[in-house]
Formats: structure tokens, C-alpha cells, sequence
């Protein structure tokens, strides 16, 4: 596999940087523009100041038709009139990060039909795809804790979410739930039971078992941290913790970052890592689920690496083998 030509659209914000930091680094990639209105003629270390000595990039208003692959990191609503205002060549794949396309219901847009890029769900229809829709930050935390049992049939009780992020989930542009001081030493609830991210959930444990019916009650947590996501889930289950693990296990034995640990797990584990780590436990006639990503890389620039890698035939770790923050 030759250069692959990166435009992206929206390289401002905390997804396109984290895209930035892989993609300079990538030993496949060559980024020939990064869009944005509001920084046009500005160094992307002026945004992103951990660039600075790592490229000459200047953010451009303008895009060019002569790139492979075009990332939307725009907002939600957005890529939808990225793509109605600006004229993209056919032959021009796409991964957007936005939540516009990930429903099927919302997958075609003009003459473009959009895959839902969750490798440990779709890995074959991606690596035929010419547009991606990157799933969802908590989707991806709460998918990888509960696919293996959806795809074996076992999935068939309600489930109890608890899932908490970091503050870099509620994107780079100021909110008063995103000051430091409301954020630091505090803990909060939102969307209770209505969180977006439950409808692309919902779909995909259904394309796997499809008489799931039960309910998904989700309570989602801002947390006092920047990066990551903790879920912890439970259900019913008639089957032994040995048998879980088994199911686990298999399921995932052909995804490199994802991981199934017999010992508890914890954020810093996955932290600045494209890793979903998953952690099983059984109580009496409940099973108990961990997971863990880092919200920005796995849970979305990352993940859309790895989408990009197996849409052009290279190795999905290919720039992608980060280190842990550990500490």
C-alpha cells in the first residue's frame, strides 16, 4: 500500500487534534489539508500547541480533491452540510466522527451509503467501504461489554448502565458544565435514560440478536478527569463466570485492541491508548461488566484510524500502538 492522502475537515476541535497527533506520525499517511473557517492561514500549533516542532501545517478554508480519504471532525449536524456544501469526488472515501449517519435510517446521503465502523462488529463490510460512520465515544464502551453476549443469544434481560467520561466528551468549545471550576471536585448526571448513544447501541445488539427487546437504562456521568470512559453494566445471566469468559474471550480473539483481563481494571490502563479493556464478574444470577477506552482515541479518533486502516488494506494497529499514561 502506496501514501495514503488525508484531508480533514474540522481540525480544530479535541477530535481533530487527537487525528492530527496519529496521523503525523503515521507512517502511511500524508495530510495534504486540514480545514477550518474560523483558523484559516493560522499554524495548526496555534490550536494545538503540542504540534509545535512536529509540523509546518497551516489550517486552510479551502479543500482539494486530491486526497483518498476525507475525515469529518465537524459537529453533529455538521457533516451533513460539510457534504451539502462543498462537492466531494466519488471516488474520495469518508469516515465522519459526527453522529449523522450512524442509524440506518440516516446511512444514505445522496449517492453515498455509510457503514457503521465498529471493527468488533462490522470489521468485513468496513474493509469494502467507501464511507464510514465512527461510532459514538460511550456506544463504543458500552458495545464492546455486551456484543459477545448478544451474538451468542445470551442477551436477554434488562441491562443497567453506569457510565462515566471525561470532560474532553463534551467537545473544546466552552459550556458551563466544562469550566474547570464546576468541573473540578464534582460529579454530575446527564440524560438519564435518553442519552443519544442509546439508539446506535440498541441497533447493533439487535443486528446480532435480533429478538433483543429489553431495555438499555443508561445513566451517563460527567466525571472530574479529562480522558476516558468507565462503564459498569449489569444483567441476568444463566451462565457460569467460566463460561463467560470463554464466550469473551472468543469473540474478540481476532481484535487486537480489544482485551478481556481476569483482574479488575482502571482508566489509566487505556488512557492515550486506542485499548478497550474489558473486565468480567459474577454475582449470584448477575453478571457484572467493566469496560474502559479513552474517549478520544478509541471512543473516536483512534477508532476512525483503525477504520481507515482496514478500509485501505494495511494492518489496523498501523500507527496506532500508543503507550498507556500509566501515571
Amino acid at each position: 500500500m502506496g501514501t495514503i492522502r488525508i484531508g480533514i475537515a474540522g481540525g480544530a476541535g479535541y477530535t481533530g487534534g487527537e487525528l492530527l497527533r496519529i496521523l503525523i506520525h503515521h507512517p502511511l499517511a500524508e495530510i495534504v489539508f486540514v480545514h477550518s473557517n474560523s483558523n484559516a492561514g493560522k499554524p495548526l500549533s496555534d490550536v494545538h500547541a503540542d504540534l509545535f516542532g512536529d509540523t509546518d501545517l497551516k489550517f486552510t478554508d479551502s479543500i482539494s480533491q486530491e486526497i483518498d480519504v476525507l475525515f469529518l471532525c465537524v459537529g453533529h449536524g455538521d457533516a451533513k452540510k460539510f457534504l451539502d456544501n462543498h462537492e466531494i469526488n466519488a471516488g474520495i472515501r469518508i469516515i465522519d466522527l459526527s453522529q449523522d449517519f450512524r442509524l440506518s435510517k440516516n446511512a444514505v446521503h445522496g449517492d453515498r451509503t455509510f457503514v457503521y465502523g465498529l471493527p468488533e462488529l462490522n470489521r468485513k463490510a468496513i474493509k469494502e467501504a467507501q464511507n464510514i460512520a465512527n461510532p459514538g465515544c460511550f456506544a463504543t464502551c458500552i458495545q464492546v461489554g455486551l456484543l459477545p453476549l448478544a451474538a451468542s443469544g445470551n442477551l436477554n434481560a434488562e441491562v443497567h448502565i453506569n457510565a462515566t467520561t471525561g470532560s474532553t466528551g463534551a467537545g473544546q468549545s466552552l459550556s458551563p458544565t466544562s469550566h474547570f471550576s464546576w468541573r473540578n471536585n464534582n460529579l454530575s448526571v446527564y440524560k438519564a435514560f435518553e442519552h443519544q448513544h442509546l439508539n446506535e447501541i440498541g441497533q447493533s445488539l439487535k443486528q446480532l440478536q435480533s429478538d433483543f427487546d429489553q431495555a438499555l437504562n443508561f445513566i451517563p456521568q460527567r466525571g472530574d478527569f479529562t480522558r476516558g470512559i468507565l462503564a459498569a453494566m449489569y444483567t441476568e445471566s444463566d451462565l457460569s463466570l467460566d463460561e463467560v469468559y470463554v464466550l469473551y474471550e472468543s469473540y474478540f480473539r481476532d481484535h487486537p485492541f480489544t482485551h478481556v483481563s481476569t483482574r479488575n481494571i482502571d482508566l489509566k490502563q487505556v488512557v492515550n491508548t486506542n485499548k478497550a479493556l474489558i473486565h468480567l464478574e459474577k454475582h449470584d444470577s448477575k453478571l457484572f461488566i467493566i469496560s474502559i477506552i479513552d474517549n478520544l482515541l478509541k471512543g473516536a479518533s483512534g477508532h476512525a484510524v483503525q477504520n481507515m486502516n482496514l478500509m485501505f488494506g494495511i494492518d489496523e494497529m498501523t500507527g496506532l500502538k500508543l503507550k498507556a499514561a500509566a501515571f
